[in-house]
């Protein structure tokens, strides 16, 4: 599983949030990349406070908590399996 981006904000709990529902719910094989908004200042008014944000192919998978059910549809849609 590839091709997902974290946008966070160091020490931002929702986002801690986030990254450990992905890894519970989807176990060690899926691979985040993790962005740092605050790094970049393009990023940083992009989201503002709008974090964490679940992305993959530069669309929105999900904002704030983790849904599965968004996210398992990107998956199969990424399989061909709709």
């Amino acid at each position: 599983m590839t091709g997902l981006v974290l946008y966070h904000r160091p020490g931002c709990h929702l986002c801690e949030q986030m990254l450990a529902a992905l890894y519970v719910t989807y176990g060690d094989e899926i691979e985040i990349s993790l962005v740092d908004v605050d790094s970049d200042p393009a990023l940083k008014q992009r989201f503002g406070t709008r974090i964490p944000v679940l992305a993959a192919e530069d669309k929105v998978i999900c904002e704030a908590r983790l849904d599965e059910a968004a996210l398992d549809a990107y998956f199969h849609r990424r399989a061909g399996l709709d």
